[in-house]
């Protein structure tokens, strides 16, 4: 899969990054740890603004030739979500342990 392709679905359908921030927000009550939290709202909160984003884009189209914008939003949302799996990951192995 091209990772433009699943960054131009965020782009297109804005609430399919409702999907991550459930999904987090589900593993944060499994867990109980502040990075998956985190990234459960930092998802919630990409939301919104690209929804806005979409709506302004459709009125004016010429003002979103190039999404500079969504280089660090997309690298910060990723990090986020490679800090909350590997947070998820290592709170199973010290609750597993006796």
């Amino acid at each position: 899969m091209d990772i433009g392709t699943l960054a131009g679905a965020f782009v297109e359908r804005p609430f399919l990054a409702l999907i991550p921030a459930a999904l987090f927000g589900w593993l944060y009550v499994r867990r109980r740890k502040w990075a998956i939290l985190i990234a459960a709202l930092a998802w919630l909160a990409y939301f919104p603004y690209e929804h806005m984003m979409k709506t302004v884009c459709s009125s004016q189209p010429d003002r979103c030739d190039i999404r500079i914008d969504l280089l660090p939003i997309y690298f910060v949302l990723l990090a986020l979500s490679v800090w909350a799996v590997v947070a998820y990951i290592k709170a199973g192995r010290t609750t597993t342990r006796v």
